[in-house]
């Protein structure tokens, strides 16, 4: 077989060494801008092997915005913590500004206190005049382990797959009003991943690992590498395809959650 010379290559190696380095530099940093889609705030300094970068520096807010009455950072933490003195009207949010959620994996270690509630939500929108306010898909997460690893879809659907199901949302015509009824999204099509209540044995007690993937229309929700629920979403009125990451700290009793090592990696289209 025979191979025909590649005329860009060629023009290439007439080139001088030292522009072509600096070819390949600006090639290679272009690149990563387009993998990544990061307009800042990523800990470059914090890379895998595999390809996620780090997003949480480990000392600062710096990247995230949220309500400093609920969020700091503590050894090596990012802490929401709701007090007697803070009690919560709605949910509040900390939110990653350092660019959109698409097709990404995300990894991060949380810890919550036993009446703690919280959740990562993903390709999400600011709720209009209502601050730190997200709309979106949720990886779940509470200390009773009555939620955690659903997907719930804050401000919009609600449960749309619990822990143990595999869902398919269909089209739907009606609004949503009308189909999220006592909190669940009565439209989901699910099937079985595993008993809910069973798969609690792999929830610990103290840290855990959340890993979403979220590709196209397709959704799972890990937890210490078990899949805990998924969605494939083709309700085409209401899904979302990007938007903003963010944590969560929930209405309700005291409660405090700790986030640390948070690591994403962008996926192709």
């Amino acid at each position: 077989m025979i191979f025909k010379k590649n005329n860009t290559l060629n023009k290439m190696n007439n080139r001088p060494i030292s522009e072509l380095r600096l070819f390949a530099f600006s090639a290679m940093c272009m690149g990563l801008f387009v993998l990544t889609g990061f307009k800042s705030h990523v800990n470059k300094n914090a890379r895998s092997n595999d390809g996620y970068l780090s997003i949480f520096d480990g000392k600062t807010l710096k990247g995230w915005q949220g309500d400093s009455t609920y969020w700091k950072v503590e050894n090596g933490c990012i802490i929401g913590e709701v007090t007697p003195s803070t009690i919560l009207k709605r949910n509040t949010f900390l939110i990653w500004r350092g660019g959109t959620t698409k097709n990404f994996e995300l990894k991060v270690d949380y810890r919550i206190t036993k009446g703690g509630n919280s959740g990562i939500n993903y390709r999400s929108t600011e709720v209009p005049d209502v601050p730190y306010a997200l709309r979106g898909y949720q990886e779940d997460i509470d200390g009773a382990n009555q939620y955690t690893g659903q997907n719930y879809e804050e401000r919009g659907r609600c449960i749309i797959a619990f822990r143990g199901q595999k869902a398919t949302l269909p089209v739907v015509s009606k609004p949503i009003s009308s189909l999220a009824v006592n909190n669940i999204w009565t439209a989901s099509q699910p099937s079985s991943l595993g008993d809910k209540d069973s798969l609690t044995q792999y929830i610990h007690d103290g840290w855990n690992e959340c890993h979403i993937i979220a590709k196209g229309n397709h959704l799972w929700h890990y937890v210490n590498g078990v899949l805990m629920s998924e969605v494939i979403d083709n309700d085409t009125a209401n899904r979302s395809f990007s938007g903003l990451l963010g944590v969560q700290v929930h209405v309700g009793p005291p409660m405090k959650v700790e986030y640390k090592n948070f690591m994403i990696k962008m996926l192709s289209e």
